[in-house]
């Protein structure tokens, strides 16, 4: 054993090297920690990447492509990309009408963004509500709830479309609210299942003795704990109500020509496979670049939500 003093000695000279360690050190050693959670995040990023590339684009269209979707022009039908027409330069070709198909496929995607959010808007909250009063009152209210819900999953989603359709018409107003209807039961059994683990919990028993109203507690301690799981849903959500809006679209049960959806602008361009591919391909592409970015996001926020993650 040394001496105290020896000791001491050491642990000084132990400072004084820690304290002049160089900053390129310790740069380099944070600089590998941001890449291992670039890495690591590497979804989130990407996602959001292209989520806020499709933004800026459909957002900032007005400022440096302000072609009108709806402007026909019959001298520049079935033009295709690249072209110089008589209305002027298409970059991605026009459609059957002559119409500019880059704003046709901006339109669109302003019409099928704003339908798959405020679906999930109307969704969401009613599946909240619903599967949170399911589960925190149990019983006879319980098994109805759950029985509708079994219900409607085992029915079609075109038909049921289809149905509601028939009676409303096609729009997109009823579109939101067909969406929303069909996609509410998925919330809801989440938030179902979040209620009966946090009905357990003890600060919910607190709340019932000290008085608390069923209404409270639901709004208070059952709702915030399903929120979080209800947002990584909602983000996928929304890229599963954008197809299905494009899908009712393109079948004719959804968006009406001539306001301009990915949908009936892929649609329209059936009959000219052959001929003008791009009329159906560049909102395809458009449709698959949108929802592989929300779908990105959404498998981000699951893996941070996680437990395992933290």
């Amino acid at each position: 054993m040394g001496s105290p003093s020896r000791l001491e000695g050491a642990g000084r000279l132990l400072d004084a090297a820690a304290a002049g360690t160089p900053a390129s050190g310790a740069f380099h050693h944070g600089g590998a920690i941001s890449l291992r959670r670039l890495a690591k995040n590497w979804k989130g990023v990407a996602g959001g990447a292209i989520l806020g590339l499709v933004v800026v684009v459909i957002v900032g269209a007005p400022l440096w492509w302000p072609e009108d979707p709806l402007k026909v022009t019959l001298r520049d039908t079935l033009m295709p990309p690249l072209s110089q027409g008589a209305a002027g330069y298409h970059l991605l070709g026009t459609d059957p009408l002559g119409r500019d198909l880059l704003a046709r496929v901006i339109s669109g995607g302003r019409v099928s963004l704003l339908i798959g959010f405020l679906a999930v808007a109307v969704s969401a909250p009613l599946g909240l509500v619903a599967g949170v009063v399911s589960g925190f009152f149990g019983g006879r209210l319980d098994s109805i709830l759950m029985r509708v819900v079994d219900t409607q999953a085992a029915i079609p989603f075109i038909l049921l479309a289809v149905a509601f359709v028939a009676v409303l018409g096609p729009s997109a107003r009823n579109v939101v609210i067909v969406l929303g209807i069909a996609g509410w039961i998925t919330f809801g059994r989440v938030a179902r299942a979040e209620a009966l683990v946090l009905r357990e919990c003890e600060y919910v028993e607190a709340a019932r003795a000290l008085g608390a109203s069923a209404a409270r507690i639901i709004a208070v301690h059952l709702l915030p704990g399903a929120v979080s799981s209800a947002i990584v849903i909602g983000t996928f959500s929304v890229g599963q109500m954008i197809v299905l809006e494009s899908t009712l679209s393109f079948f004719g049960l959804g968006v009406q020509p001539p306001t301009a959806s990915w949908g009936n602008i892929m649609s329209a361009g059936r009959p000219y496979l052959d001929t003008a591919p791009w009329i159906t391909t560049f909102p395809g592409v458009a449709l698959l670049v949108t929802v592989l970015g929300v779908n990105l996001v959404g498998e981000w926020l699951g893996g941070a939500s996680s437990p395992h993650a933290r």
